[in-house]
């Protein structure tokens, strides 16, 4: 947990090992990538993995609190992003946000 008193729940497929050693049980460390986020209220992506270009959506949508991912990689498409619902803000590109409910 961190001083803010926010949880992370981490994985990457390579780099875990080396993240324990440096920091330690600060964080949590989860078996996949989706099973990072179960109860998370958002994804933030910090780096590129083969198996973090092409994840299926709908899974995520499903296991996220809230359909919003923070992508400082640049990976997805944001025409594919929008048409999905998602609120999304990568590095140098416009933030994407899903359409809001009637009446708001």
């Amino acid at each position: 947990m961190t001083k803010e008193g926010a949880t992370i729940s981490a994985f990457d497929p390579e780099a875990m090992k080396n993240v324990k050693n440096m920091i330690g049980d600060k964080i949590e460390y989860a078996e996949s990538q989706y099973a990072a986020l179960k109860n998370a209220d958002a994804l933030i992506i910090a780096t590129e993995w083969n198996e973090f270009r092409t994840p299926d959506f709908s899974k995520i949508a499903a296991t996220l609190k809230n359909k919003v991912i923070f992508d400082g990689r640049n990976l997805f498409d944001l025409a594919a992003i929008r048409e999905l619902g998602f609120y999304y803000e990568s590095v140098g590109r416009a933030i994407i946000k899903p359409p809001s409910p009637k009446g708001e």
